[in-house]
């Protein structure tokens, strides 16, 4: 089985999106899985989404079984585990494309502005380690928000926060393995970001 090239995979979820969109009202059956996945698995792309059950990724690409390493974890955050399994995904089976997946009224980030906005908000120690890793994608985007003494738009705020949490997962992924920069920068790894929006089925793209 030949590796597809990351740019080629990428056209391929973009158009999956687009027939997800198109048919969301389908009620057609999940695609079976060939007898030879259960040996092997080949997937076109690595996806780190978050646990929202409102984001399932391979529906939304239009993929079958077995076509999408999926990685999922609350606020799409970027830890030591999720690294690690994306370096497993992309030395083990030549995957060459990585999609940091967010998505709107995303509660993760929204569980940080609210801890920004009332310091004295309480969260359990786990969830806090959540918390504490989205913060810096989103605290300077406070400041801002609040500097005027305005009222803040929140929806806004959480809108344009979501975004920065991404991308700022797509900078450590890129920047936090020596194995995943190398492959970057030889041009064997594409990481990009995108934000699912949960109202209309669409994703966007915001680094391709």
């Amino acid at each position: 089985m030949t590796t597809p090239d990351a740019q080629s995979v990428l056209e391929m979820l973009k158009a999956g999106n687009e027939r997800y969109v198109a048919n969301l009202a389908s009620t057609e059956n999940i695609r079976i899985p060939p007898p030879t996945l259960v040996k092997e698995q080949k997937p076109n792309a690595i996806i780190l989404g978050c646990s929202d059950a409102r984001v399932p990724v391979e529906l939304i690409f239009d993929q079958g079984l077995g076509d999408l390493f999926v990685i999922r974890v609350a606020g799409n955050v970027v830890a030591p585990s999720q690294i690690g399994s994306v370096e497993f995904a992309a030395e083990k089976f030549g995957t060459r494309l990585v999609v940091v997946l967010g998505h709107s009224h995303c509660g993760a980030v929204t569980a940080c502005i609210e801890a920004l906005v009332n310091p004295e908000q309480y969260y359990s120690p786990n969830l806090q380690s959540i918390v504490d890793r989205i913060r810096p994608s989103v605290l300077n985007l406070h400041e801002i928000a609040t500097a005027s003494g305005d009222d803040v738009d929140m929806d806004e705020l959480i809108d344009r926060s979501i975004r920065a949490n991404v991308r700022m997962s797509v900078g450590q992924l890129r920047h936090g393995s020596r194995i995943l920069e190398d492959m970057v920068d030889a041009g064997d790894l594409l990481i990009v970001g995108a934000e699912y929006d949960v109202a209309t089925g669409r994703v966007k793209f915001l680094n391709a």
